[in-house]
């Protein structure tokens, strides 16, 4: 699809004074990455520092490093890495991204692998939901899984769009709130306290918006939220306010 008008610097320098002053009104830290895949528009905001824990979104690195670690091997993914992915994407089991994550070789393993395609703003914890990245690194992730060029065969792409598009209910929120009628929302969200931060809240969500018309990435990360509720809808407002500035 062909936007009418190109997404030009004033209209980046307009939303971004927009994004800073919703940012403003929230409690806690946040920022934005967009990939409109179909346009060519890239828009981010990202605080100094612009690394967050990720909490639970770590799992989407989790499963493009299992569907690769398969397809090294030349093999599908064997029922017992299935049953895992399934629990770790579509319910957020945390057990089984642990495991998953130790067959990748740890924090070490992951690192590895994500350095090697090229993404070098995420460092993997030994505790994965510490695993701090930024929202443009998130992006590389979600297009290293999804584009069609990229290194995940079509058939394990399809996989993990269906685990991305079929999350329990509970779970659904996020940048599922910028989609239009008749998008598909292929999604992973992340929330926990942190200790450390006397425990304020993590409430991240990333994933992409899709149809005959549409292709979007999309990651919102946010941190020091006095509860996840809080978080949660600076994570669907924010997403909100980006997607519908690049569809116009």
């Amino acid at each position: 699809m062909t936007p009418e008008r190109a997404f030009c610097p004033a209209d980046r320098l307009t939303l971004t004074r927009e994004v800073a002053a919703y940012l403003r009104t929230r409690p806690g830290r946040g920022a934005v990455a967009v990939h409109d895949r179909l346009a060519g528009t890239r828009f981010t905001v990202e605080p100094d520092p612009g690394m967050f824990p990720l909490a639970s979104v770590a799992k989407v690195g989790i499963l493009l490093g299992t569907l690769l670690n398969a397809q090294s091997a030349r093999r599908e993914l064997t029922p017992a890495e299935r049953v895992r992915a399934e629990a770790m994407m579509r319910h957020s089991d945390n057990a089984a991204a642990q495991e998953l994550a130790e067959e990748l070789g740890g924090s070490a393993g992951l690192t590895r692998l994500l350095r090697d395609l090229g993404v070098d703003q995420t460092w993997p914890a030994p505790a994965w939901g510490t695993t701090r990245s930024c929202p443009a690194d998130q992006l590389k992730l979600l297009d290293l899984l999804t584009s069609p060029t990229g290194p995940v065969t079509a058939g394990h792409q399809a996989y993990a769009h269906t685990l991305m598009t079929s999350v329990e209910p509970s779970q659904a929120w996020g940048v599922s709130a910028a989609a239009r009628a008749g998008e598909q929302v292929a999604l992973k969200n992340g929330w926990m306290p942190v200790d450390d931060h006397g425990g304020r809240w993590v409430v991240n969500s990333v994933g992409r918006l899709s149809s005959g018309a549409s292709d979007l990435l999309i990651a919102v990360l946010t941190e020091r939220n006095p509860d996840k509720g809080t978080g949660v809808r600076t994570t669907e407002e924010l997403a909100g306010l980006v997607i519908s500035a690049i569809r116009r």
